[in-house]
């Protein structure tokens, strides 16, 4: 997760993470990446069901029942276990989340254990008064996914009306005094719309926004071929770079973040030092305490059926279930070699990673991706579009 607004608009600075000694359980949420520390927030699917059909859903969700889910007081284990285990946040997903009856119970649970709860949601289902009940229960954030304007976003969503129910979800977060932020996965087919999200983000008043990167997962796997092109990634960071530096300058300063693609850190340090910007060494302090990937290790999954993920797209391994053992034995067992790995995983990558100058601050970016786009684990990821030259290679490659 790079803090494009934190970064390149100096709306963070070192100093501001330094206050609070890095510690997980004392840095507020807007300084988590910045953790030392760096306890997993964990992605909890709590249903597979879904009321929408979305063509790059990493969880293969569709509406219907599906078996194994955990139960309510499983559930509340689980969470009693994070909360002890120190997990500073629990991040509602699914499928959709509030398909499942009991969302407002495990949510309400986990801000009573002192954890923040987030939930990820298509934001169709989100009436005035399901608002009022997540405002009541002590909800953090509501990140709702939108992947362009009307026409686009329901092509995405594979059903009509998605957008125009979603933007009723948000306006009712928004009136219930909920923080809501939007989700929004780049790809070829929806590159376009990224000024037109800009504008929705201003004329709603919105105040955060999430450019995720494509990671060839579950649907989304079917869209690998639909991902930009190196040089279409930069223009579109530059883009939403250019879009934020606007916003700010005008007052009208909005969180914007882009995820899933931690060469964007050393690319907006670059383009910092090109620009002979003053905040440069500044940004590259807050890169360092960032660490770039932390799948296996700042960031977990819980699948609907209490399977452990080393993030939310790694689907395909499974570390153990909840049920047999609790998250916490499960995150710190380096008798897996997967997790062992993870935990250090710039000592494995191979290619250009390893000889990068900014592995220590981009931990060789989605291991997911690589393994999807070439079968090997620890291969480069493809999405990294940074040059030879910016990467500064110092080792012989060892594929």
């Amino acid at each position: 997760m790079i803090g494009i607004s934190k970064l390149y608009c100096g709306t963070v600075e070192p100093s501001d993470a330094l206050r609070y000694g890095r510690r997980s359980g004392c840095l507020p949420s807007h300084l988590l990446q910045f953790s030392a520390d760096k306890k997993p927030v964990v992605v909890w699917n709590i249903t597979r069901r879904c009321n929408l059909k979305c063509m790059h859903c990493y969880a293969h969700a569709r509406n219907q029942a599906f078996p194994d889910e955990l139960s309510t007081r499983e559930g509340l284990k689980v969470l009693d276990d994070l909360a002890d285990f120190g997990s500073p946040v629990v991040l509602f997903s699914g499928g959709e989340p509030l398909m499942r009856p009991d969302l407002m119970e495990l949510a309400g649970y986990a801000v009573s254990k002192g954890m923040r709860a987030v939930i990820s949601t298509n934001g169709t289902l989100i009436t005035p008064a399901i608002a009022r009940q997540l405002k009541a229960i002590g909800l953090s954030y509501v990140g709702i996914s939108l992947d362009g304007m009307e026409e686009v976003n329901d092509r995405f969503r594979g059903v009509k009306g998605a957008f125009g129910k979603a933007l009723e979800g948000i306006q009712a977060c928004r009136a219930a005094g909920i923080k809501v932020g939007l989700r929004f996965t780049i790809n070829r087919l929806n590159a376009g719309e990224i000024p037109a999200i800009f504008d929705l983000l201003e004329a709603q008043d919105i105040p955060r926004v999430c450019f995720y990167h494509l990671v060839y997962a579950g649907r989304g796997s079917k869209l690998m071929q639909e991902d930009l092109t190196h040089e279409g990634t930069r223009a579109a960071v530059d883009l939403i770079i250019n879009r934020t530096h606007d916003l700010n300058g005008r007052g009208k300063a909005k969180e914007v973040l882009t995820v899933d693609n931690h060469a964007d850190g050393p690319y907006v340090y670059l383009r910092l030092l090109r620009e002979g910007s003053p905040r440069a060494a500044d940004v590259l302090q807050l890169l360092k305490m960032n660490e770039g990937n932390s799948s296996g290790r700042g960031i977990g999954c819980i699948s609907w059926d209490g399977e452990v993920h080393a993030d939310q797209f790694w689907r395909h391994y499974s570390f153990g279930n909840v049920r047999q053992r609790p998250f916490s034995r499960i995150w710190t067992d380096l008798s897996n070699p997967l997790m062992k790995q993870l935990k250090d995983k710039k000592r494995y990558v191979k290619g250009r990673c390893a000889g990068c100058s900014w592995l220590d601050i981009c931990a060789g970016n989605f291991r997911v991706r690589a393994e999807a786009a070439t079968g090997n684990l620890w291969a480069p990821d493809p999405a990294c579009y940074l040059t030879d030259e910016e990467i500064c290679r110092q080792t012989t490659e060892k594929l």
